[in-house]
């Protein structure tokens, strides 16, 4: 169901269920073993998921919808289900690695969810996503009605959610819910030279920016004393040592310069 390959501390999670990539428990359980098997292999920064099938993520399993409707214990079976899959983005969204989503097909309900649990959403002007799950009378329930909405306010929550409306990726970057939207033809590339570009800067200031910014979405945390404290942390860290003496030796010598050529 799954592919990973590790690089230059980017660790690449491919989609491989085909033919959409269908969320069923057993998808569940096999992302997370793969998160665990990436957690013990070699240390990466960035986490870049993204799909073998033209599909992104169609969302749920049908089979296993309907099955779990027709039982007498449906209601119960699906509330376990839609929560399984609340841990699961959870977990990848609170990971302290960067985690960078690569839609370059349909993200539908849960699919689209995925790609909302991660920090960075790239896609293809041509893919599609969105939330239609109240066209079946149901909700976006694992966790889109609260990422979408911390995301892009409620106001385009309200207008997508309630509408159930299907947005391009090129409109979805507009409205700000991805980040960059480029030709499908150009997304592989683009999408490897970013995780590639933020795989190159410290881990710890990233894992450390990661948690600040997470803080500012919970008014009950002090998301500036968190600032204050991973400022004191990074300060003793070898490598923001290192970075910062290497750049103000940099900016002694460019002043240097400077001043010869004035004179």
């Amino acid at each position: 169901m799954f592919l990973t390959h590790t690089a230059d501390a980017v660790a690449t999670l491919t989609l491989k269920h085909p033919p959409v990539n269908a969320i069923n428990e057993e998808w569940v359980r096999a992302f997370d073993a793969k998160l665990d098997e990436l957690g013990r292999g070699p240390r990466f920064t960035v986490l870049h998921i993204r799909s073998e099938q033209k599909v992104f993520c169609a969302g749920a399993d049908l089979k296993e919808v309907r099955a779990r409707m027709d039982a007498a214990d449906g209601p119960d079976r699906m509330y376990a289900y839609v929560a399984s899959i609340q841990r699961l983005y959870a977990r990848i969204e609170k990971l302290p690695q960067v985690t960078l989503a690569e839609i370059g097909g349909a993200a539908m309900g849960g699919g689209f969810e995925l790609a909302l649990s991660c920090d960075l959403r790239i896609a293809a002007a041509e893919a599609k996503l969105g939330l239609p799950e109240v066209r079946l009378g149901l909700i976006p329930g694992a966790g889109g009605t609260q990422r979408l909405t911390r995301l892009c306010g409620p106001a385009l929550a309200a207008r997508l959610i309630l509408g159930a409306e299907i947005l391009d990726g090129a409109a979805a970057s507009e409205l700000g819910v991805v980040h960059w939207a480029v030709p499908r033809a150009e997304l592989a590339q683009r999408a490897a030279e970013m995780a590639r570009r933020i795989a190159g800067l410290p881990a710890a200031a990233l894992a450390a920016s990661k948690a600040c910014i997470a803080a500012a979405g919970h008014k009950d945390r002090g998301g500036y004393t968190d600032e204050l404290e991973f400022t004191r942390l990074l300060l003793s860290n070898p490598e923001t040592r290192q970075r910062v003496q290497a750049f103000l030796a940099g900016q002694a010598e460019s002043s240097k310069q400077i001043k010869k050529g004035a004179a």
